[in-house]
C-alpha cells in the first residue's frame, strides 16, 4: 500500500510514501525523459546516463521536497486547494534545484555542455515537478478524506458505545418502586410467596450487576433474567398477565444483548393494560432468522411517561453488533418486534 499512516493528532497531519514508490517512479521518470535522447542518431550511452541522471536525481529530491512540506514534518496546517503557497515554493525550488544540478554536471563532466541546454532542462524539470507535486496532492486529499471517513465512523461507533451502556445499565426505578410496593403487600398480607419474590428479585438484581457490563449473553441466560423478571410481574399482576415462550432448545446457545427481552416485555406492560378484565398475553418464539416477541394491542388510556429510548437503543444495539435492524411491526391489532439471531459461528 502506497500511503502508510502514523500516530498523528488531527486529520491529515500524518502522511507519507513508500520510499520504494518514490526511488522506482523517479527510476522511471529518467529513463522516460531521456526517450528523446535516445531517438537522436549520435548519442553514446555515457551521454545518455548522465542526462537520465540528472532527470533521475531531480525527481528524487523533488518527491523528498513536496513530501517534507507536508504537516508529518513541518507542523504547519495545509492549504487543501491545489494552488497555493506550497506550489509556488516548490516551483521556485525546482528551478534553483535544477541550476544546480545542471552546474555539478557541468563540473563533472566538462566535455558535455549542460548549460547550453539549461532552457530545456528547466522546462523539463518544470513538468516532472508540476507532475509529482499533483500526484503527491491527490494522494494527500485521498488520505485525509480517508482520515475524515475513520474518525467519523469512530464518533459514530463511540456514540452507539455509550448507548449501548446507557442501555445496558438500564434498569427502570419504577419497576424497582413497584416490586418494592408488591412485595410489602405480600408480607403484610402473609402471602407464602414472598421469601420466593424476594429470592427472584434478588436473582434478577443479581444477573443486572453481573451482565451489565456483557455485549452478548446466551439466550438460556437472557430467558432467565427474564423468568426472575415475570415472575415479579406475575406477583404483581397474577392472572392479569401470561408470557409463552415457544424456543426450541437448539437455539438456546444462541447470542442476544443483555436485558433486551426485559426490556421489551416492560415495554408491554408500559403501554397496555394489565388487568384481570383485558389480561396481556405475551408470546415469545421464533422463525429462522429472528427471535419474536409480540402481544395483543389494548393500549392504556393514560400510559406512563416514555423516554422513547427503549426501541431504538435496542435497535441501535443490533446495528451496533450485527450490522442489522429490528423489525418493529405495528398493525393496530398485535405489535411485534423481531430480534436478529445471532450465532457465534456462521454455520451455527
Amino acid at each position: 500500500m502506497i500511503i502508510r499512516p502514523g500516530t498523528y493528532t488531527r486529520p491529515g497531519s500524518v502522511f507519507s510514501v513508500s520510499p520504494l514508490v518514490i526511488w522506482l517512479s523517479s527510476l522511471f521518470i529518467g529513463v522516460l525523459a531521456s526517450i528523446p535522447k535516445i531517438l537522436q542518431l549520435h548519442i553514446t550511452l555515457t551521454e545518455l546516463m548522465v542526462d537520465a541522471s540528472i532527470a533521475f536525481t531531480y525527481s528524487l529530491l523533488i518527491w523528498y521536497a513536496n513530501l517534507f512540506s507536508l504537516p508529518k514534518f513541518s507542523n504547519k496546517a495545509v492549504d487543501g486547494s491545489f494552488f497555493n503557497i506550497r506550489l509556488i515554493c516548490s516551483v521556485v525550488f525546482g528551478i534553483f534545484l535544477m541550476i544546480v544540478l545542471v552546474i555539478a554536471h557541468q563540473l563533472l563532466f566538462p566535455a558535455y555542455n549542460f548549460k547550453s541546454m539549461l532552457m530545456m532542462y528547466q522546462f523539463r524539470g518544470i513538468l516532472i515537478n508540476l507532475t509529482t507535486y499533483m500526484f503527491l496532492h491527490l494522494l494527500y486529499q485521498s488520505h485525509r478524506t480517508q482520515l475524515m471517513a475513520i474518525e467519523l465512523e469512530r464518533t459514530r461507533s463511540d456514540n452507539l458505545g455509550a448507548q449501548f451502556e446507557l442501555l445496558k445499565q438500564q434498569v427502570n426505578p419504577h419497576f424497582l418502586f413497584n416490586s418494592l410496593s408488591t412485595l410489602k403487600s405480600m408480607i403484610e398480607l402473609g402471602d407464602p410467596q414472598s421469601a420466593n419474590f424476594i429470592n427472584k428479585l434478588s436473582d434478577f438484581y443479581r444477573s443486572t450487576l453481573e451482565n451489565r457490563k456483557s455485549d452478548l449473553i446466551t439466550l438460556s441466560e437472557e430467558l432467565g433474567i427474564l423468568q426472575a423478571y415475570f415472575f415479579l410481574l406475575k406477583a404483581r399482576f397474577e392472572e392479569g398477565i401470561s408470557l409463552d415462550i415457544r424456543i426450541h432448545p437448539s437455539l438456546y446457545q444462541s447470542l442476544i444483548p443483555p436485558f433486551t427481552l426485559q426490556l421489551l416485555v416492560e415495554n408491554c406492560v408500559k403501554h397496555n393494560v394489565v388487568s384481570l378484565v383485558k389480561p396481556l398475553h405475551i408470546m415469545l418464539y421464533t422463525t429462522t432468522e429472528n427471535l419474536v416477541i409480540e402481544n395483543p394491542l389494548n393500549l392504556r388510556k393514560n400510559p406512563e411517561s416514555s423516554t422513547q429510548l427503549g426501541l431504538e437503543n435496542i435497535n441501535q444495539r443490533y446495528l451496533h453488533l450485527l450490522n442489522q435492524k429490528i423489525i418493529i411491526d405495528n398493525n393496530n391489532v398485535l405489535f411485534t418486534v423481531k430480534l436478529p439471531l445471532i450465532h457465534e459461528y456462521p454455520d451455527h
